[in-house]
């Protein structure tokens, strides 16, 4: 059996008519993000490995509306989430509310394999994310101005 990857840069699109100097870069790192996961699955890493590596470059790049790309809710705030499944098993961990975590894909992996839970939100996330990992991000870190 074969694999392939499908991925996005997160809600919106990226038009055509977006000016080139702003349209080229983020192509060029869905790419990038693209030859991540290759790499993973040439190196044969689960499955699970992949997603969560190649959705962490999307977080880690402030040209998706993902961790550190996150668009401001209308109060200034951030709010992430993210979810996880493994197909095999059927597990599945998610999180939401959160606005000190970049890498919301890891903490919901987090939560589908080290707790009985399927999803934890707001106060509840931000409290697991507090006991399992300790280099978190602050929400002003987070967030990037999109032009």
């Amino acid at each position: 059996m074969g694999w392939a990857i499908a991925l996005h840069g997160g809600a919106g699109d990226i038009p055509l008519t977006l000016p080139k100097e702003r349209r080229e870069p983020r192509e060029a790192a869905l790419r990038h993000c693209l030859e991540v996961g290759v790499a993973a699955l040439k190196a044969q890493k689960s499955p699970l490995d992949v997603v969560e590596v190649v959705v962490r470059e999307l977080e880690n790049n402030s040209h998706f509306n993902a961790g550190k790309g996150s668009v401001l809710t209308s109060k200034g705030t951030v709010e992430m989430e993210a979810c996880i499944m493994d197909g095999n098993s059927k597990k599945c961990g998610a999180v939401s509310g959160l606005t000190t975590v970049v890498n919301a894909i890891s903490l919901a992996r987090l939560v589908m394999e080290k707790t009985p839970h399927i999803y934890l939100a707001f106060d509840g996330a931000e409290a697991f994310a507090r006991e399992q990992i300790g280099d978190k991000k602050t929400a002003s870190a987070v967030s990037a101005p999109h032009s």
